[in-house]
């Protein structure tokens, strides 16, 4: 079957990322997650079977790189790349080769940097054309994370693009050193609620549905989505992570290079401007920034639009209906590696200053 002969379905299928160092219990979780009958039509999509170790009384029966589960979950692994395997899967759907799963759930290995997942699920024309970016969530051991944070920067990745930060693990740290932790989680990533686990324990409802759309509703949940008030975003706050932790100072961890902030700007934005000043600051500064979320006022539109980008990568922006409450303002929200706050503010102040005779863009390549 060719690709053009896919069928767009009536709504796009959420996917979500299941990430978390070594050891952090993305394996237990997996397995309960799947266990449970309300993901009875969700499809997983993981690296290796046999890495991932699923519980063998869930096999029943497949080919080579797809099983389906005794819970009716699918589960394949990954072929070639994540474009061709959920290629694959939506093809098989469409025959009704596979049971008509309406979730995708994909588990990365432990030492895998989210990000080039995320550009794929925000950029792809093909996958974006059937699917839909959920939300990514992230294990974190409660018992050696503060060791990962400081070692691995991947882990510090992992706990920064995070919707959702899983604390696994908890019953083997003791108080004092898992305050510390929840600190550091909440300096890197404050809009991510933490949820604890034990033994992979979790309500899969506390994992899913943390993208842009309210699946109950069928409308945007912007505030929901953005949580722009965890980050200060009245007062233009912004999170110190120059605190001490208990570290030696000859310690060079790497969260403390992670800033996490709410730019607002209450004038309507011109479109041209918008796009200058985010062609310059992902040319300047794209490896360095980690995520982007943002609802924004443009001039030349009376309805908001939303933004989402992972580096240098963005997804293409929504047009909503309608603002989602009185505030009009424009809010995006950050969480950068060595960027400063004053220099994302400056260098859109810059571009949006009335002096600059710059001309609307009919042709615009951020709001088709």
């Amino acid at each position: 079957m060719n690709d053009t002969t896919l069928e767009k379905p009536d709504e796009l299928i959420p996917v979500s990322l299941l990430t978390g160092f070594l050891g952090s219990g993305k394996t237990t979780v997996l397995n309960h997650v799947l266990h449970d009958p309300r993901m009875d039509k969700a499809a997983v999509i993981v690296n290796e079977f046999g890495e991932v170790g699923l519980d063998h009384e869930l096999m029943v029966a497949g080919a080579e790189d797809m099983v389906l589960l005794n819970s009716g979950c699918l589960c394949c692994t990954v072929r070639g790349d994540l474009v061709n395997t959920l290629r694959d899967m939506m093809m098989l759907r469409l025959r009704e080769d596979v049971p008509s799963f309406d979730r995708v759930l994909i588990e990365t290995t432990g030492l895998a940097d989210p990000a080039p997942i995320l550009h794929t699920l925000m950029s792809d024309q093909l996958v974006t054309n059937y699917f839909r970016l959920d939300g990514v969530i992230t294990t974190v051991d409660a018992a050696n994370g503060a060791d990962t944070l400081d070692k691995q920067f991947e882990s510090v990745k992992q706990v920064a693009v995070a919707d959702r930060l899983l604390l696994t693990k908890t019953d083997l740290a003791d108080a004092a050193s898992l305050a510390v932790l929840e600190s550091r989680l909440a300096a890197v990533n404050p809009a991510a609620p933490r949820i604890t686990v034990l033994d992979g324990d979790v309500d899969p409802a506390m994992l899913f549905n943390a993208g842009l759309y309210d699946p109950k509703t069928k409308t945007p949940d912007v505030e929901g989505w953005l949580r722009d008030e965890a980050y200060g975003a009245e007062s233009g706050g912004n999170h110190d992570h120059g605190h001490d932790h208990g570290h030696g100072h000859d310690v060079n961890r790497h969260d403390d290079h992670i800033t996490s902030f709410c730019v607002t700007y209450d004038e309507p934005l011109r479109l041209d401007a918008l796009e200058q000043w985010f062609d310059t600051i992902m040319m300047l500064k794209g490896p360095d920034l980690l995520r982007i979320k943002g609802i924004v006022n443009v001039a030349e539109m009376d309805r908001p639009v939303v933004i989402h980008g992972v580096q240098h990568v963005f997804h293409p922006p929504a047009v909503l209906d309608a603002w989602p409450s009185d505030d009009r303002r424009t809010r995006i929200v950050f969480i950068t590696r060595d960027v400063e706050r004053k220099t994302i503010e400056d260098t859109l102040t810059w571009f949006s200053d009335e002096k600059l005779q710059s001309h609307k863009n009919p042709g615009s390549r951020l709001i088709r």
